[in-house]
């Protein structure tokens, strides 16, 4: 067992050397000066279509679910552990200029994000249960053509493999781990109550988790940033040094982990992109597979609504975690991951404990959240697999997976989903690639036509 973790570990961290990680940013980039900067130019407009996207009375087009609800279904992925512990394990390795990376990686997977979900609704289809369905599996197959379907079928393969890491056993493992440290929860009772509210939800299918995400992650979302805003205020004189510290740290490289200058910068950047990267999604092909569900009549529509999900996640609430640890002054302290948050919470309110209940209770939340969404991905590349035959069954594994993963150690369910969320990631690159022109066109020729 030791031998398979070691190698997949291995393999793991050739995967993701900055190769794979300029690849992601260079293709938000490619699609942001191929989009002439529309995302960034049309964020208001995206507002707007968010807005309009949660009225059921006002939607337009075909589809399962309304656009509001697909992208609340995105966010419940992408608002998760990664907000708290992944921007602490950025700042703790990188420095505070680690952040600053983030925001840029976020800025160019804006455009990533669009014409993921452009393209998610362009080539979607209907399936024998007349829903609908989409992803990179559907635009590789039905965009680049048939012969092309391996690589449909390899990401399916992937994503599946991944979604039982990232969307289902470390999230319960998280969130045990966290309830056992601030509340004395034993970890079978969360693993089988978590375990247990997921089957619940996602037995109902795509409708279902829609319904709950939609209440679920904007209530979650502004309970957190609203504990962060509080510290904030009290820290208010801080926050200006806090900003400029980001921004400063970002190209002078004063890394906690220490080392001479030039190459704190390059921890910045390397681990400011990755963990923007592994917040947000931009390129894996994941948050796609929510928005090929959304009721909508032209695939731009969609697309602006997908694009702010990496607004939403990195520049909104990571940027809140950022600025708690950064002016509390705890980014120093040689804590990392979920334990640096926890302690920026509980410095920031003056109060014991206090930073254990915020970070366990918004764990709990964001898992469950994660894992449904996750559980539809993983859902979309069976049935891209092998048909609607068997569903079931597999959600009944999903919960299975979930209670194990509350119980057991991960070392090697980690290793392999490192290794599977950078190979689901690369033919969701080519894809993208190869299809640019058909976003570029689209794209032109819809806002021709809207002004």
């Amino acid at each position: 067992m030791e031998g398979t973790i070691d190698l997949l570990r291995q393999v793991g961290e050739i995967l993701w050397t900055p190769i794979l990680l300029i690849l992601l940013l260079g293709t938000g980039l490619f699609l942001t000066i191929g989009l002439r900067f529309m995302p960034l130019r049309r964020i208001g407009y995206g507002v707007r279509m968010v807005i309009a996207g949660t009225r059921h009375d006002q939607q337009r087009g075909s589809g399962d679910i309304t656009p509001f609800a697909a992208l609340m279904t995105a966010q419940s992925a992408t608002i998760g552990t990664g907000n708290i512990a992944g921007v602490a394990t950025a700042i703790h390795l990188g420095g505070p200029g680690a952040v600053f990376w983030m925001w840029i990686t976020a800025l160019v997977g804006m455009a990533t994000k669009y014409a993921e979900a452009v393209l998610a609704v362009k080539y979607r289809e209907v399936d024998e249960r007349g829903r609908y369905v989409g992803g990179p599996m559907y635009y590789i197959r039905n965009g680049l053509g048939r012969r092309w379907g391996w690589l449909g079928g390899a990401f399916a393969v992937f994503a599946t493999i991944a979604a039982f890491g990232i969307g289902n056993t470390v999230q319960s493992n998280s969130v045990a781990d966290s309830l056992e440290t601030a509340l004395a929860v034993p970890t079978w009772v969360t693993g089988l109550v978590m375990a247990g509210l997921v089957l619940l939800v996602i037995l109902g299918g795509i409708r279902r988790i829609a319904r709950v995400a939609e209440k679920l992650v904007p209530a979650m979302a502004l309970l957190y940033l609203a504990a962060a805003l509080i510290i904030l205020a009290l820290n208010l004189e801080a926050v200006p040094a806090g900003l400029a510290t980001i921004v400063t740290d970002a190209f002078t490289g004063t890394a906690a982990t220490g080392g001479f200058a030039g190459a704190g910068i390059l921890l910045a950047v390397q681990f400011g992109v990755a963990r923007g990267l592994f917040s947000n999604e931009a390129g894996l092909g994941s948050a796609p597979i929510a928005h090929a569900a959304a009721q909508t009549d032209h695939p731009v529509r969609q697309g602006v609504v997908g694009m702010l999900g990496t607004f939403i996640d990195t520049l909104i609430v990571c940027t809140m975690t950022a600025l708690v640890i950064v002016t509390t002054g705890v980014w120093e302290s040689g804590e990392t991951g979920a334990g640096l948050t926890t302690l920026a919470f509980g410095t920031g309110l003056g109060m014991e404990g206090a930073g254990e209940l915020i970070v366990a209770f918004g764990m709990a939340i964001f898992a469950f959240s994660t894992s449904l969404a996750w559980a539809y991905y993983a859902e979309r590349c069976v049935e891209y697999l092998g048909g609607v035959r068997g569903l079931t069954a597999f959600r009944l594994i999903w919960g299975v997976a979930l209670f194990i993963g509350a119980v057991a150690g991960l070392e090697l369910i980690w290793a392999l989903a490192d290794v599977t969320l950078a190979l689901m990631a690369m033919p969701n690159l080519v894809a993208l690639m190869l299809l640019a022109p058909v976003v570029f066109r689209i794209t032109r020729e819809y806002f021709e036509r809207v002004g």
